[in-house]
């Protein structure tokens, strides 16, 4: 059986993308979901996750290319909106947990992206 789902009613980024629970939306289209982090760790600290029901990066197939493609494609715009600085002089963190020995915490596919000025809280 495949973790991956349309839509998973008991996880929280699912809830969070649908509407149920509110969030700080910094984007959102058909497939992506992207909102502020509750616990930000750096000035500008963002999540993005697909609206299908991934648990992890684990669960990432070769069916999952294009998706993940469009996904990295749109962090560098999305972190330049935030108020990220340009590279080479500013640039931001991408960064995403898997598993329990990998920190991740919520058991939907997400990253983190983070930056501007440092030193930032953690990291």
């Amino acid at each position: 059986m495949s973790l991956v789902l349309d839509h998973d009613s008991n996880c929280l980024f699912c809830k969070i993308a649908a509407g149920k629970i509110p969030s700080r939306v910094v984007y959102e289209d058909a497939e992506f979901f992207a909102f502020h982090d509750i616990h930000p760790w750096a000035p500008v600290h963002f999540l993005i996750i697909p609206k299908l029901h991934i648990p992890s990066m684990a669960q990432v197939t070769a069916e999952h290319a294009a998706l993940m493609g469009r996904m990295m494609a749109l962090v560098p715009q999305l972190a330049a909106k935030e108020g990220c600085n340009p590279y080479p002089q500013g640039g931001f963190r991408l960064v995403t947990n898997t598993g329990a020995e990998g920190g991740q915490e919520v058991q939907h596919l997400h990253f983190h992206v983070m930056g501007g000025p440092r030193p930032w809280l953690r990291g």
